[in-house]
């Protein structure tokens, strides 16, 4: 919490449990409002043991920083001891660190990035605040089947290449419209566990267009889930053919449905199925405050972007 509250500047969202364990906290962090296109969110395990990077995983999350800002953040990271690196793609500078549990990231300036998308209550200035997501790295062992239902069946269009990191876009491209795909055929399989992605979520609108996707990918042939109930979004899972667990969560009905705005991430919200165990359930979670006040221990983590 401190890090991405403290040095980061992203609004803690929103505090519940995960859903099929309750025994554990599900933290959401994003801009002031909970956008679709902001939101990377952690499952808490205390001493849960650290996840490998590899194939079949995110390996980089990437967030979008306002052009002229990496002066700051390089003294920002710098400042607090975090390792950073500067590197170049696609003709675009791009700063990667890492969180305390070993999660990639990176920092990539962009522009015409709705100003709406940071936290104005945040504890980084606004002129460097970082506003959602650019783009996620994925690691696949063979890219070519991945790239098929990127561009064959969601949308996305390939637009670069460089050695062997590709670049697909939608709709029009840009901040949380661009992924990245890494073929590494001789790269060993990532394992999920604290410190890697557990999965990626894609933005549909509504339930209507939920309900085409679900009987589109099933009709494709993949093991899809049916729709679950997250309460602040429907979602739907199945594994690409890299083995990367895909998500596609609908936009509504959004974080507000049980707190203001102006209250999100202010206290523990359970589902309406878990209410009547709030106490048993409080009892079994460490205890935390809200906006980074206290460290959180180890997590895994997922996103979701548009």
């Amino acid at each position: 919490m401190d890090f991405y509250t403290g040095l980061l500047g992203l609004r803690l969202v929103k505090i519940t449990v995960n859903f099929d364990d309750p025994s554990t906290y599900h933290l959401y962090y994003g801009d002031g409002a909970g956008s679709p296109g902001t939101i990377l969110t952690f499952f808490v395990w205390p001493e849960a043991r650290r996840g490998r990077h590899g194939n079949g995983q995110v390996t980089e999350s990437a967030f979008a920083a306002p052009p002229g800002s990496f002066s700051f953040w390089r003294a920002r990271l710098a400042a607090t001891g975090v390792p950073f690196e500067m590197g170049k793609r696609f003709g675009e500078e791009v700063l990667t660190f890492a969180d305390p549990d070993g999660l990639r990231l990176a920092l990539i300036e962009t522009g015409g990035v709705d100003p709406a998308r940071m936290w104005e209550g945040g504890r980084v200035p606004l002129d460097f605040a970082i506003r959602g997501f650019r783009s996620a790295t994925l690691s696949e062992a063979g890219p070519e089947r991945t790239a098929d239902l990127l561009t064959g069946t969601m949308g996305f269009r390939a637009v670069g290449q460089e050695q062997n990191r590709f670049r697909y876009e939608v709709d029009g491209g840009g901040a949380s419209r661009t992924v990245d795909v890494i073929g590494t055929p001789g790269g060993n399989p990532g394992r999920v566990a604290a410190g890697t992605v557990h999965h990626i979520a894609w933005r549909t609108a509504d339930d209507a267009q939920q309900h085409e996707w679900l009987s589109q990918i099933a009709g494709l042939g993949y093991g899809v889930s049916p729709i679950m109930d997250r309460v602040y979004f429907h979602s739907i899972y199945f594994r690409e053919p890299g083995g990367i667990l895909f998500e596609i969560a609908t936009d509504t009905p959004g974080f507000a449905v049980d707190e203001p705005v102006e209250r999100l991430g202010a206290g523990l919200r359970l589902p309406p199925w878990f209410e009547a165990q709030r106490t048993q359930i409080e009892s079994v979670l460490p205890p935390i405050q809200s906006h980074g006040l206290e460290r959180v221990a180890s997590t895994t983590n997922y996103w979701s972007w548009s």
